[in-house]
């Protein structure tokens, strides 16, 4: 990344802090997410020793780098010691554990190099968990019915406008819940990993966001999703949508 770094300095005359965050399964979740939010409250305190106005930061990351970025702006939502973020880049994030079954994810599936059964085994590699447990997860077996009706009112392909659904789209019945594997992975609703999953109070307080979303990629409808939910709360969201992109 050091290479698209200098790039992005360069053509927007910005300084640019790349965080070197501690990486999974050596440094378990939420490792990442802790180094993030030190880095980026060190940088926001100090911005002026780097030329920086504190009023003028972004934060900005890449696919889990978008899950890191997302849940880093909900957590200084309600730091009163701190200046407000600028604003949030998202580049095709990863925001969601409920539903692997979203027109993106059907339609996806097999496209490199983010294939559907590759972002849940990288999901559960980070969390340090068994791969065994994957098909269950895929058809829902992990959310119990109340955190089902609740998540719905977010995550739902009812959000998904129709022009993302015409390359086919079937919905999937959810399969019966499993106890055992909820608690396995009740860590999977945590919004630090699944940011689409915050209280309201909290995503309507986010700054303006910037989000680009890929045709050919499994988590195109996090983005959609979490676009939609920003600008319910009045939130100005810039979308970037490229139509013949993949993921990476």
């Amino acid at each position: 990344y050091e290479r698209t770094c200098r790039y992005l300095a360069k053509k927007s005359n910005s300084v640019i802090v790349s965080v070197g965050y501690r990486l999974a399964p050596e440094h378990p979740f939420p490792t990442q997410f802790e180094d993030c939010l030190t880095a980026t409250i060190h940088f926001m305190r100090t911005a002026q020793d780097y030329g920086v106005d504190p009023s003028r930061i972004i934060i900005c990351g890449d696919s889990s780098g978008g899950t890191l970025t997302a849940a880093v702006a909900q957590a200084l939502v309600n730091r009163r010691d701190l200046q407000k973020l600028r604003a949030q880049i998202l580049i095709y994030p990863f925001l969601q554990c409920v539903d692997f079954n979203l027109p993106s994810y059907q339609q996806n599936e097999g496209v490199p190099i983010l294939l559907k059964k590759r972002t849940l085994a990288l999901g559960l590699k980070y969390l340090n968990k068994d791969l065994s447990v994957m098909e269950a997860i895929f058809k829902g077996s992990h959310i119990p019915e109340d955190l089902q009706l609740k998540y719905q009112k977010w995550v739902s392909p009812d959000y998904i406008p129709h022009e993302f659904k015409t390359r086919g789209y079937k919905p999937i019945a959810i399969n019966p819940f499993s106890e055992e594997l909820y608690t396995l992975f009740k860590l999977v609703f945590d919004p630090v990993f699944s940011p689409l999953l915050a209280e309201d109070s909290v995503i309507a307080q986010l700054p303006e966001a910037f989000i680009l979303t890929c045709e050919f990629d499994v988590l195109r409808d996090d983005g959609l999703l979490y676009k939609k939910r920003l600008e319910d709360h009045g939130i100005k969201v810039t979308w970037c949508h490229l139509q013949e992109g993949f993921h990476g």
